[in-house]
């Protein structure tokens, strides 16, 4: 058992303790607030003139694909063989020894959405990860698939366009994503009928049964199952877009199959943000920090998510990274800096990014019966110069910054 007192508690989603306390036990949390009783026997952590928050969450980044030191010839990023890889699966290509994980936890960020990159229309199935070092990856999972990587727009027209395949234009890339999808409906639709089959053929009297008359199961398909996931609504359909354009293509395309759309990027979100609030369709802005390095994102603001925001959308801030991933709060900070609110980028990088993933009931806020993912900054997690002094994942000290770094003026908070 430990706990964290006297700091100012952030709780994201229950207001400000100030000083408040949490308690810890067995990975959860297990109190929280301005008087709990500390046990004798339990490891107490003073945060005094501190701020205490849940642990950061980027919903949409690379790390581990991407390993910091392999360079991009020999990442494991995208398989840009095919237009169509949904069976691909982002848990068989982390790398659990990538050094990005560890400076992720000095920097607060505890939980990432990782997965393929936008070179095909789709990419494959995302993982959401706890970033504590683990020798395998499988101790780091939190969510396992966490959705339907997708992609409209520029980066899977030009891959293809190289190959001299389709897509080439984004007609193609509606079209083949359609043609896909009900190849999928199909596909579910034979399994569908072989079982209705298979139940009347078991419901019979045994002599009036035989074996030439056992219905056969269709032939699986790994591409048809894990799209048919999506048809079904068990995996979220992450679709990479930044245009306005591509957006709406992406939302037509989801109405048309039901599917459950989190738009990644968004970066002319602005530009429809009343349509995506009207819709309820989320989204991960973001990065903040980055170039315009494609015609795409000649229309990018770091307004984005702050107009978005105010529109009413759920709203997460990404940072689209590797080891940048630790730089989370000062993408936020730059959105409150464009006029989104604290409160809103707070959560943009907590519970909304939580919500984002699926996760939600577990992280993203500091709540009784959540993980007990918990940092102590030494000051306003939106200034520049604010570090990590202790950070928890699953209620164990994952990093914590040596006394003498930490010593000197702390920051107000």
């Amino acid at each position: 058992m430990s706990a964290i007192t006297n700091g100012k508690i952030l709780t994201v989603t229950c207001g400000i303790i100030d000083p408040g306390m949490v308690l810890v036990e067995g990975g959860r949390i297990i109190a929280v607030g301005a008087e709990v009783t500390i046990p004798g026997d339990a490891e107490v952590f003073d945060a005094a003139g501190k701020v205490v928050m849940p642990g950061l969450i980027d919903a949409h980044c690379h790390v581990g694909r991407w390993a910091e030191g392999v360079g991009w010839v020999h990442s494991d990023g995208n398989e840009m063989t095919d237009p169509l890889t949904p069976q691909l699966r982002a848990l068989d290509a982390v790398h659990p020894e990538d050094p990005a994980f560890a400076e992720l936890v000095a920097a607060g960020v505890t939980t990432v959405l990782t997965g393929p990159g936008s070179g095909n229309l789709v990419g494959g199935q995302w993982v959401g990860l706890k970033t504590a070092p683990k020798p395998s990856v499988d101790e780091m999972v939190v969510m396992e698939p966490a959705g339907m990587k997708m992609a409209l727009g520029e980066n899977p027209k030009r891959v293809y366009k190289g190959q001299n395949k389709t897509p080439t234009t984004r007609m193609g890339n509606a079209a083949v994503l359609r043609d896909a999808l009900v190849q999928a409906q199909n596909y579910l639709e034979k399994w569908r009928r072989y079982e209705a089959e298979l139940k009347a053929y078991e419901a019979k009297d045994d002599g009036d049964k035989s074996a030439a008359d056992e219905p056969k199961p269709p032939e699986r398909d790994l591409k048809m199952e894990a799209l048919g996931k999506v048809l079904k609504r068990e995996m979220k359909a992450r679709v990479h877009a930044h245009r306005a354009d591509d957006m709406l293509t992406a939302i037509r395309i989801a109405e048309e199959f039901d599917l459950d759309l989190t738009l990644e990027h968004a970066t002319e979100g602005y530009k429809i943000a009343h349509i995506l609030a009207a819709k309820g369709i989320p989204v991960t802005a973001g990065p903040i920090l980055f170039s315009r390095t494609k015609y795409e994102l000649k229309d990018m603001l770091p307004k984005n998510p702050g107009v978005l925001a105010e529109a009413g959308v759920t709203v997460a801030i990404q940072t689209d990274e590797m080891s940048a991933v630790k730089y989370l709060t000062i993408n936020a900070a730059l959105a409150v800096r464009e006029g989104m609110s604290e409160e809103d980028a707070l959560k943009a990088i907590t519970i909304n990014a939580a919500k984002v993933i699926g996760i939600e009931d577990r992280l993203g806020s500091l709540e009784v019966g959540k993980d007990a993912d918990i940092v102590v900054f030494d000051g306003h997690p939106f200034d520049y110069r604010t570090v990590a002094e202790l950070v928890l994942v699953g209620g164990q000290v994952a990093y914590q910054r040596d006394a003498d770094a930490s010593a000197g003026e702390v920051k107000n908070g």
